[in-house]
């Protein structure tokens, strides 16, 4: 079993920038992608990026792509989401979560096994 535990939340203004963590427990996360996702109210889980185990790889959602930058340190178990010039639209609950089968179709939630409890992140305007 692999706990998540998702933190750097915050309320913050637009244009700012915030950089959330996902610490991993359990089991080591170096074999996994490892994805962000959100969710604001009213709407369903939405990808927002992933990496792949060896941080080759990287994907993005439209919405994020040259602002945020993900990221992850195998030795310290940790993945890390760099959020800069945030948007009031980018305001949510962040989770991460571990990809542990194979291939790349990193975009679907329903195909990440472990999920942490979310982080919330507030952009007023």
């Amino acid at each position: 079993q692999v706990q998540l535990v998702e933190s750097g939340g915050g309320l913050v203004q637009a244009g700012g920038s915030l950089r959330l963590s996902c610490a991993a427990s359990g089991r080591t996360i170096s074999s996994y992608a490892m994805g962000w996702f959100r969710q604001a109210p009213g709407k369903e889980r939405e990808f927002v990026a992933a990496i792949s185990w060896s941080s080759s790889s990287t994907s993005y959602a439209d919405s994020v792509k040259g602002r945020f930058t993900i990221s992850r340190d195998n030795a310290k178990n940790k993945v890390y989401l760099q959020m800069n010039s945030l948007k009031p639209e980018d305001t949510a609950v962040y989770y991460c979560a571990a990809y542990t089968r194979s291939g790349t179709s990193w975009t679907s939630p329903n195909l990440y096994n472990y999920w942490g409890q979310g982080t919330q992140v507030t952009v007023s305007s």
